[in-house]
């Protein structure tokens, strides 16, 4: 049998002396980290990205509020077109000239200017006759073919992309032709 080798009384000693538990003094403590005051700012900075990213990610469209009564009170000299579209949910509504113009942009009467269409199967607003119709306006008078402003106003319930496809379909036909690249946002009384 082999010899067993047993540890001597210094060896025990000296296991048992550095496995006890022993109290540290008030300068050796190793003190725990106190994270809340990092985590109250980054909690503040985390308040303060939040409340400003929507400030910084919005996308601006350059538009004009409508002027009240701003101008001279004499009427004007020459007849002015005042483009005005109207987006509601069955079409657009238009008015020119002072008057609304009627089914089809064709002459002056009620009704839609310009309905909406089927297309690929979906019922959508018919850009491209709207086009068609601010072309067809703008080409009636030739004393108003430099004029470049038109007023959009639109139902609460409208999609803001409904919108802005409306003003792309306003500021160039389809040849290129500059139409009214001057858009102003009415607001819908």
């Amino acid at each position: 049998m082999a010899d067993k080798v047993g540890l001597s009384a210094a060896q025990r000693s000296r296991i048992r002396r550095l496995s006890a538990r022993r109290e540290l003094e008030p300068d050796e403590e190793g003190g725990e980290l106190n994270i809340v005051p990092f985590l109250d700012i980054i909690m503040n900075v985390l308040m303060f990205v939040l409340a400003t990213i929507s400030v910084t990610f919005t996308t601006m469209i350059d538009s004009s509020p409508p002027r009240a009564g701003g101008g001279s009170s004499r009427a004007p000299t020459k007849p002015t077109l005042a483009l005005n579209i109207v987006v509601i949910d069955k079409g657009f509504l238009v008015s020119a000239f002072g008057q609304r113009i009627g089914e089809g942009c064709q002459a002056p009467g009620p009704g839609l200017a310009v309905g909406r269409v089927i297309v690929g199967g979906h019922d959508d607003y018919d850009y491209a006759g709207l086009t068609q119709c601010a072309k067809r306006l703008k080409s009636q008078v030739p004393e108003a073919a430099d004029e470049t402003a038109a007023t959009i106003t639109a139902n609460s319930n409208i999609p803001y992309q409904v919108i802005i496809s409306t003003m792309d379909s306003l500021r160039k036909s389809d040849d290129d032709q500059t139409l009214f690249p001057d858009i102003t946002f009415g607001v819908a009384k």
